[in-house]
This record gives C-alpha cells, sequence and structure tokens, in this order.
C-alpha cells in the first residue's frame, strides 16, 4: 500500500500543478481579454486545485496507523474531505452561474483573438492529463485517480465549449457577444455535476459501500482456496479511502476442535491480507458446516 499511496500522491501533486498554472493563466486571459467563459473555466480549475489540496492531506492523514481513538485507523478522512471540497464546488460555480445570467443583458467587449489559444492550450493539457491519469488510474485500481481522470475530461468538454463560444464571438462579431456567456453556462452546469457526483460516490463511501461484486468474488475465491474452509456464508467489503475491510463468515467441520477452527480462521486471515495489499483488516468468524439451518432441512 505505501507504493500505491506514493503513485496516487505523485500524480495528485502532478495535477495540482497543472490546474494551479491553467487556472491563473486562464484567469488573467480572462480578466485582461474580458471573457466571462474564461473567468468560468479558471473558477473550475482553481476548484480542482482545492479538491486536489485536500486530497493530498487526506490521503497523508489516511496513511496514519490506528490509535486507541480510531482503532480501525484513519481512512476515511478522504471520504469526509472529499464530501465537503464538492460543496465548495457546488456553491462556487452556481455563484459564477449567477453572475454569467447577470452579464448576458449587459453590454460589454469582444474578447481578443488570443483568448482561443488559452482555450485550445487548456483544451489539449486537459485531455492528455485524462489518458494519463486514468492510465495510473487502471493501473493502480485507485477510484481517487480515476475520479481526477473524469474531472480532467469533464474539463475538456468545458474547454470546448469555451472554446466555441470565444470562435463565435471572433468569427460571427458583436451580434455573438451572448456566446461568451453561453459558454460559461454550459462550464457552470458541468462544474455542478462533476461536484453533484463528487458529494454521491463520497457519502457513499462513509454508508459503508459494498465492494465491486468483482472484487468480492476474488477474495471470496482466495478464501475458499484454505484448506478446511468449505463454505462462505457471509462476506462484507466496504471501501475506506485507498483501502477496504472485509467481514467473512467461514464454515468448517463443526467437529473441529476451538484451536483448530482459529488456526484455520487465521490462514484466511493471513491468506487475505498477503493476496490483496489494499485490505487493511479483516475480521474472519467461525460458523459450523454443516450450517444449523441446512442440518434442519435434512432432518425434515
Amino acid at each position: 500500500m505505501a507504493e500505491t499511496y506514493a503513485e496516487v500522491i505523485r500524480i495528485a501533486v502532478w495535477s495540482l500543478v497543472a490546474n494551479l498554472l491553467l487556472g491563473i493563466v486562464k484567469l488573467a486571459g480572462g480578466i485582461i481579454g474580458n471573457s466571462f467563459a474564461l473567468i468560468a473555466d479558471a473558477v473550475n480549475s482553481i476548484g480542482d486545485v482545492m479538491s486536489t489540496v485536500v486530497v493530498l492531506i487526506a490521503l497523508h492523514y489516511a496513511q496514519k496507523p490506528p490509535d486507541a481513538e480510531h482503532p480501525y485507523g484513519h481512512t476515511r478522512a478522504e471520504g469526509i474531505a472529499a464530501t465537503n471540497v464538492a460543496i465548495v464546488i457546488i456553491i462556487s460555480a452556481l455563484y459564477v452561474g449567477w453572475e454569467a445570467m447577470q452579464r448576458i443583458t449587459v453590454h460589454h467587449g469582444i474578447p481578443p483573438g488570443w483568448t482561443l489559444w488559452i482555450a485550445s492550450a487548456n483544451l489539449v493539457i486537459k485531455e492528455t492529463l485524462y489518458h494519463y491519469n486514468m492510465r495510473v488510474g487502471r493501473r493502480t485500481g485507485s477510484a481517487v485517480i480515476m475520479a481526477h481522470a473524469w474531472d480532467h475530461r469533464s474539463d475538456a468538454l468545458c474547454s470546448l465549449a469555451v472554446l466555441l463560444g470565444l470562435a463565435m464571438i471572433s468569427f460571427g462579431g458583436p451580434r455573438f457577444i451572448w456566446a461568451d456567456e453561453v459558454a460559461s453556462l454550459i462550464v457552470v452546469a458541468a462544474i455542478v455535476w462533476s461536484g453533484v457526483q463528487l458529494f454521491r460516490s463520497s457519502a457513499s463511501e462513509l454508508m459503508d459501500l459494498q465492494a465491486d461484486p468483482e472484487f468480492v468474488e476474488q477474495i471470496q475465491a482466495a478464501a475458499l482456496s484454505v484448506e478446511q474452509v468449505e463454505n462462505i456464508e457471509t462476506l462484507w467489503v466496504r471501501k475506506s479511502g485507498l483501502e477496504y475491510f472485509a467481514d467473512i463468515h467461514i464454515e468448517v467441520d463443526q467437529n473441529l476442535t476451538v484451536a483448530e477452527g482459529h488456526r484455520i480462521g487465521h490462514e484466511v486471515k493471513d491468506r487475505l491480507l498477503n493476496e490483496f495489499p489494499r485490505l487493511r483488516d479483516v475480521l474472519v468468524h467461525l460458523e459450523p458446516f454443516p450450517h444449523f439451518h441446512d442440518a434442519v432441512e435434512d432432518v425434515s
């Protein structure tokens, strides 16, 4: 897990630097070039910087070992931080959207042609970051990096909307001046959608969302491969940050001694922790085999 955390943090830092530089350039270009669409896109990048900073802090905190007050560790710090960031992003986007609507009916200058180059460069950079983050996310299995990847793709689409709006103004003249505000409203809608999705995913994680079925099946197969494990009665795998906690009920021969059952339980736990590094802990509970309900059905 140390290597996974290191790689996730490294790519998050790269995303932070890229978003910060892009945000500064777009904000300056929007103010100087009189383009509210670029300003809205800059707010998007600044929001990404905020979320990345919080994620980095949460990832650092999540690696702290368990203590007396937090016996399950601190892995949920990421989810708590993400929900708060999502709310801030949504509120900021709605404010920008309100300003854009107010500005539609106000006469203002035409953005110069060089603003097109800023929007074009941002589109290329964001699409490149999407592919890079997605490749790393798939390799590490990191939901955080996958979310960052789709955020970059969303930003690329926002940049495309800004580019089209600025192009309409540049080639169509003053009669298309409204396209700048319309493009900014499209950006706002995309930011709000991303913020809502981020809030939903992080809130679900805080409510002990079950892991992906494929991952659960892999854990079950590994547990069943341990000698003398007859069946799996219950398997709960909840996600917490980049890591997981598993609760598993295994069925063993009811005639075994307590010591033998205890040994098998430890073998299951050790195998799961060794085969799945993202498992922070595994709680193993023993059940008799055949199960009590099975025995009743056989008698009846």
